[in-house]
């Protein structure tokens, strides 16, 4: 019995530490009885939510609240408002909240699902970093942008539909989303930022749209199950270790827009059999395609550049086909680096892309 006090005690003085470390200006119940934690923004006309009672399951945000016989607007949901709430399965955002704040929900690895109204334009950095229940989100058309790290570590997201409202995806957003099977980029994005896809061992295939002019660095490391890939035209750089450690990666083209391919860009990719160069491409990065023993290169590359010694393993320089355009195995022959190939042949050059 006296350890059952002690218990309780504890949790008291556990659930008082709690609420004292929230800053908040009011405290007002919802419809269903939960506390909520408000501060003032917006010279006072509005309110942002800071935290709610301590061990919830379930939580309704009301669009507004009355204190004092005053309404107030709730319109944000403040910086870390949520975050570490380990028992958070479920909660309703209204319509009146237009910014969800950095890393509002934060480690609330009970959260299994969402809605983000219309009303909200963009996702913070953190903002669902460590919900590793999160199985599925709805991002409505109103988001413009998701930040950095802003569903990292959702092990358990499954699929997700970007809308065509956004327009950047901010780094590691979506790093080690384990179970990640497939993802909509939208022809509204520009950029995709690095690290964003990293770890998604799960994902087979992705569709780049003709929107996006450059990849980041590491943006798709240690896909293991990605099996192809389609750049687009668009693209003008593969910055390093984008496809690093893509075990499954059979074959890739890479389109004549493309000018650079950065350090380690293909490396490890175990499975990669064929390798179509553009004559655009005016550099390759060291290890480019280390640790890939490739059978066929296929270079359309009228004049090679020089290209280090690691920039494809010793196997392929020594075994693999290296098929140049018309009139040019003299220059390969006397470039350093392409000049390691003991098998050059002049053809079949693929098409112009």
């Amino acid at each position: 019995m006296e350890t059952k006090k002690i218990f309780f005690l504890f949790c008291i003085l556990l659930s008082m530490s709690i609420i004292k470390t929230l800053a908040y200006d009011i405290a007002a119940e919802n419809a269903n009885g939960v506390t909520i934690y408000y501060s003032y923004i917006n010279n006072g006309k509005e309110l942002e939510v800071t935290g709610c009672s301590p061990y919830v399951e379930i939580v309704v945000i009301p669009e507004d609240v009355i204190y004092m016989n005053r309404t107030r607007k709730v319109s944000r949901i403040g910086t870390k408002g949520f975050a570490n709430y380990h028992r958070l399965t479920s909660i309703t955002i209204p319509n009146s909240v237009t910014d969800i704040g950095v890393a509002a929900f934060l480690g609330c690895n009970s959260l299994k699902s969402i809605t983000i109204p219309n009303s909200v334009t963009s996702i913070g950095e953190d903002v669902f970093r460590n919900c590793t229940n999160l199985t599925s989100v709805t991002i409505p058309n109103s988001v413009t942008s998701i930040g950095a790290f802003a569903f990292q570590n959702c092990t358990n997201l499954t699929s997700v539909t970007i809308p065509n409202s956004v327009t950047s995806i901010g780094e590691f957003a979506f790093w080690c989303c384990t179970n990640l099977i497939s993802v909509t980029i939208p022809n509204s994005v520009t950029n995709i930022g690095m690290s964003t896809f990293c770890d998604c061992q799960s994902l087979t295939s992705i569709t780049i749209p003709n929107s996006v002019t450059s990849i980041g660095e590491f943006t798709f490391e240690s896909c293991t199950n990605l099996i192809s890939v389609t750049i687009p035209n668009s693209v003008t750089s593969i910055g390093e270790d984008v496809f690093r450690n893509c075990t499954n990666l059979t074959s890739v083209t890479i389109p004549n827009s493309v000018t650079s391919i950065g350090n380690k860009a293909f490396s490890n990719c175990t499975n990669l059999i064929s390798v179509t160069i553009p004559n655009s491409v005016t550099s390759i990065g060291n290890k480019a395609f280390s640790g890939c023993d490739i059978p066929k290169i296929i270079s359309n590359i009228e004049n090679p550049f020089e290209i280090d010694k690691t920039t494809f393993t010793d196997n392929t320089f020594y075994n693999a086909t290296l098929y140049v355009p018309e009139g040019t195995i003299g220059k390969y022959k006397a470039t350093e680096g392409w000049n390691k190939f003991i098998f050059i042949e002049e053809g079949p050059s693929s098409k112009k892309q």
